[in-house]
């Protein structure tokens, strides 16, 4: 049974500035609510009960997030303001949060490296602070089914429309069951020519101990980081890696335009303000 998570959140998010020069992208919000704590969210609903977050510099907004506010609590409470005080408390008590400091940014498998005291030997999930990810089952709870069948490491995918693999690590598989993978190597940014497949990682990972291994042993590429892809790489050559074509609409809160799109698809789903926005996007577009 997996249990424990890992949320890398140490970047600057420089895709992201002014914003993010003070505040983290991840705690920037969808709506009303910080991207990271979608991302427990879906965590939590997948079962999983213990989270470790790689941060960095400038991260503190993170930590006072998911910890109490005595004081807003007292306020909300003598306020009468109920349901805003549970939703506060909420956050605070979803699942054990630890916290540990990437202490230089050497890329994300240099931040996975940082929980291997935490996990030990155990199988655990890996989500992106930075992605959000809508599905009717949690993709972190697909995954660890896969893992439950399979007991090796599994990779989210997305399919990508072929234009646009430049910009991600794509699979070379072979389909084994209904959207179920056997992966036998991933490409990192190849031209739409040279791709094997158009279904590229999607930011939601189960990984076994044996990871830790492969990013000690990963060569730093440019910038002097240890990127994950690689380690994986390293990986696959040794053992079986599993992809799961997730069912989900993924957000990619890194980008700007994405972070307007999941804005919107977000508030089209609340009933408080859908019926507005709807009016609005049809004023907008009647003018376009």
């Amino acid at each position: 049974m997996i249990t424990k998570a890992v949320i890398p959140a140490a970047g600057f998010g420089t895709r992201f500035l002014p914003a993010a020069k003070s505040q983290p992208k991840e705690m920037l919000p969808i709506v009303d609510t910080p991207t990271i704590q979608y991302v427990v969210e879906e965590a939590v609903a997948s079962g999983i009960t213990d989270i470790l977050m790689i941060i960095g510099k400038g991260k503190r907004a993170i930590e006072e997030h998911f910890d109490r506010n005595t004081d807003l609590e007292r306020e909300l409470t003598e306020q009468r303001k109920t349901a805003e005080l549970a939703a506060i408390r909420q956050i605070s008590e979803m699942a054990n949060i630890h916290f540990v400091w990437q202490k230089t940014l050497r890329g994300l498998g240099d931040a996975i490296s940082y929980a291997q005291c935490h996990v030990g030997n155990e199988p655990f999930a890996v989500l992106l602070g930075d992605t959000v990810i809508e599905a009717s089952t949690p993709v972190t709870r697909q995954l660890i089914e896969v893992y439950e069948r399979y007991h090796e490491p599994v990779v989210a995918l997305e399919a990508v429309e072929y234009s646009r693999l430049d910009r991600y690590g794509v699979i070379d598989g072979t389909e084994i069951a209904p959207k179920q993978y056997l992966i036998r190597d991933f490409i990192e940014k190849p031209a739409p020519a040279e791709a094997p497949s158009n279904l590229a990682i999607a930011g939601r990972y189960i990984f076994t101990p044996g990871i830790f291994d492969c990013i000690v042993r990963t060569t730093p590429g440019k910038g002097g980081e240890i990127q994950l892809t690689d380690a994986m790489r390293l990986m696959v050559a040794t053992q079986a890696m599993y992809g799961l074509h997730f069912d989900g609409i993924r957000h990619d809160i890194g980008s700007k335009i994405d972070f307007l799109k999941a804005n919107i698809a977000f508030a089209l789903q609340r009933p408080d303000m859908a019926e507005d926005l709807k009016a609005y996007i049809k004023e907008i577009a009647a003018k376009l």
